[in-house]
């Protein structure tokens, strides 16, 4: 199943695909209906429904750096034995086809990922538990301020930009999606592939997180958790390379959808 929040001429709806169209779901957006954790009556079709932001009010996002060993090998770093969290604010967040906008001067990286969605409540879960929470799967890009990253051994600052995370187009439940069965997610800049890496690969899968993430804080429905990225990112080029004005970064992960943003730099 396809869920999403849609823009429509009359406002913005979840919806589900179905029957080859978008249909209205009874909520303004995924976030409330989610959190709802109401029966989705299906109602009309909406012909000129488009896909935006499908989460705008998450109460955590919350991310996992070196989970491939790839990009943990171009980083220089051991194999961790815990995950490596940090977190995000609803801010951050945008829509698929929205635009990154950064102030000049900034070294900006693109970090493809695999996103998953908390569907229940889970405090203190099993892995098994925390699978069957799994509201679904969506594509996000943890887009990197480096310089600000490097400032302190904390990457927080680098990583909590207001409007820099685009994520989307689309949630996919997990009937639909498995990503320990391996799913590959993709980054290209200017139509030039800069990523390429398997989620099969993963050191901590998708109900791994969940599960250690719900030991010390409860995560509810409506969360979104970033599995990290794939090697490949601009840090790791030699020279280190990082996105310019006007760059378009595309996002993919077949199964789910694209996310196409342009990054426009201010002055």
């Amino acid at each position: 199943m396809r869920l999403a929040t849609v823009a429509t001429p009359a406002g913005s709806t979840a919806a589900v695909w179905q029957n080859d169209a978008w249909r209205a779901l009874p909520a303004p957006d995924l976030s409330s209906l989610l959190a709802s954790g109401a029966d989705w009556g299906v109602g009309d079709a909406l012909p000129d429904a488009v896909p935006v932001l499908p989460l705008p009010r998450p109460g955590k996002v919350i991310c996992c750096g070196l989970n491939y060993g790839d990009h943990i090998a171009e980083t220089g770093r051991e194999t961790p034995t815990h995950p490596t969290l940090f977190a995000k604010y609803a801010d951050t967040l945008i829509g698929p086809h929205d635009d990154i906008v950064l102030p000049a001067g900034l070294e900006v990286d693109w970090e493809a990922e695999l996103a998953v969605v908390v569907g229940a409540t889970l405090r203190n879960a099993t892995a098994a538990e925390a699978e069957q929470a799994i509201a679904g799967y969506t594509v996000a890009n943890d887009i990197s301020v480096r310089d600000w990253q490097r400032r302190t051994l904390q990457w927080f600052q680098g990583k909590a930009w207001d409007a820099t995370t685009p994520i989307g187009p689309v949630l996919v439940t997990p009937d639909d999606l498995d990503p320990t069965a391996g799913v590959e997610v993709v980054c290209r800049v200017n139509g030039v592939e800069r990523q390429r890496g398997d989620t099969k690969t993963l050191v901590f899968d998708s109900a791994a997180l969940l599960a250690y993430i719900s030991t010390f804080t409860v995560l509810r429905p409506g969360d979104v958790v970033l599995t990290g990225t794939p090697g490949g990112v601009g840090m790791g080029m030699t020279p280190p390379t990082y996105l310019r004005d006007g760059d378009v970064v595309e996002t993919e992960i077949a199964s789910i959808g694209t996310l196409t943003n342009t990054v426009r730099f201010t002055h």
